[in-house]
């Protein structure tokens, strides 16, 4: 399952029964008298059956489940592991009775694997039962290769993980194999988990941001994984990346004051202007894509005529981009009188070129900048950059193909109506 690592709390009351699973050792029972850490495990080999084959030479079919069981009348399983050489687990549920376990996530096709039953009889004596066996190779060459982003590097706490597939996945339950075996791991940990954007894209965030200073590994366990007929795991480079301070500048549209705060912490307030009528500026939460010392903008490339009253042709400096469609927060020298005033802009947020270049050092990839009060449409949720934070965590969850109810459409904004070099 693709998840990320969270602490949870130790749970009370922890019976014999559960000890001798978590410590993995010869337990008998909890008596004063006794070092129950001095008992050997019997040998429980009598008592397991295994579905797979145990004779040298012989391979076990990755597509068929595996089903443990146990014979003894006096006896019962109370826990399996099952781990290929690459260290992947396999999980598994164990009956009500203790009789029976099956595995519920796939094998790998190709892989060598360890297979470590432990049991317990009526006296609460421990058995131990170590199995290997190898599965046969895949049946097909056709792979499902993952690229994650963005590159290794510090960003923001806004920014999130994206998973891109080479190929489309559609099933549901397809797509519960993919996700189970993207695994993201935050330090500190967090809760998160992946939303389907389409069926090819993938986005992983937290239900809030990420922590500051955490450090973020991703990587695929799907390598030669069965995902479907004919379609296996492939490879995947893992990923890492770190955050940095918790960066948030909030635009308030309606008091024309952009204020910035680092570690929740207010470090400057600056006169801005945003989007006059006709071209009010997205409201909502925005990341920032990138930054870019310089960019030409031209009215022409959002469809307003040359020569109108709205035609526009200028260099633009300190340009920190937060949308693909082309709203920026940048230097805008020719309407300082209006800043701190009114909204004069065609979408982006201006402000004299002293605070563009001190906004310009002091933001970074990921970090947040959100807009408010604009009477301009909400922000698109992932087609016009990353909008993943508008999104409740509840509806966020129902993205997932691990979690009831979760949906195979995806939300979708409206066409943006601004685009690369729009003002």
């Amino acid at each position: 399952m693709s998840t990320t690592l969270f602490s949870r709390g130790a749970q009370a009351g922890v019976s014999c029964t559960l000890l001798v699973v978590a410590l993995g050792t010869g337990l008998t029972a909890c008596g004063a008298d006794d070092n129950p850490l001095a008992a050997d495990p019997y040998d429980a080999a009598d008592q397991i059956t295994f579905n797979g084959p145990t004779e040298a030479g012989k391979q076990a079919d990755p597509e068929k489940p595996l089903v443990i069981t146990t014979s003894g009348s006096d006896g019962r399983i109370t826990d399996v592991t099952a781990v290929d050489a690459t260290g992947r687990h396999v999980s598994g549920e164990l009956a009500a009775d203790g009789r029976r376990w099956h595995s519920t996530s796939p094998l790998a096709a190709g892989a060598h694997y360890t297979l470590t039953v432990s049991t317990e009889d009526d006296d609460g004596s421990p058995g131990r039962k170590v199995l290997t066996f190898d599965t046969s190779k895949p049946t097909t060459t056709k792979r499902l290769n993952v690229t994650f982003g963005p590159e290794a590097g510090t960003y923001g706490v806004g920014e999130p993980i994206v998973a891109e597939l080479d190929q489309p996945v559609k099933d549901k339950a397809q797509r519960a194999v993919v996700e189970r075996g993207l695994q993201v791991e935050s330090t500190p940990a967090v809760r998160g988990t992946w939303y389907w954007v389409n069926d090819k894209t993938l986005h992983y965030r937290p239900r809030d941001y990420w922590p500051v200073g955490a450090t973020i590994k991703v990587r695929s366990t799907l390598q030669d994984i069965r995902i479907g007929d004919l379609l296996y795991g492939g490879t995947a480079k893992p990923l890492t990346i770190t955050t940095g301070n918790r960066v948030v500048a909030v635009t308030d549209a309606a008091t024309h004051r952009l204020t910035v705060y680092r570690n929740d912490e207010k470090i400057k307030e600056i006169p801005v202007t945003t989007g006059k009528a006709g071209f009010e500026t997205r409201n909502g939460v925005k990341v920032v894509l990138a930054k870019q010392y310089f960019v030409r903008m031209k009215s022409s490339t959002v469809g307003i005529a040359a020569g109108s009253s709205d035609s526009y042709d200028m260099p633009v400096y300190y340009a920190t981009r937060v949308t693909w469609s082309g709203e920026f927060v940048h230097a805008a020298p020719w309407s300082v009188g209006s800043q701190g005033i009114a909204n004069v802009s065609h979408g982006c947020t201006g402000m004299s070129t002293s605070n563009a270049k001190w906004f310009f050092d002091n933001i970074h990839e990921g970090d947040v900048v959100q807009v408010v009060n604009s009477k301009g449409k909400a922000m698109e949720l992932f087609d016009n950059g990353f909008g993943d934070w508008n999104l409740p965590w509840q509806k966020w969850l129902q993205g997932s193909a691990l979690t009831s109810g979760a949906q195979s459409a995806t939300p979708q904004g409206n066409p943006a109506r601004l685009s690369p070099q729009g003002l």
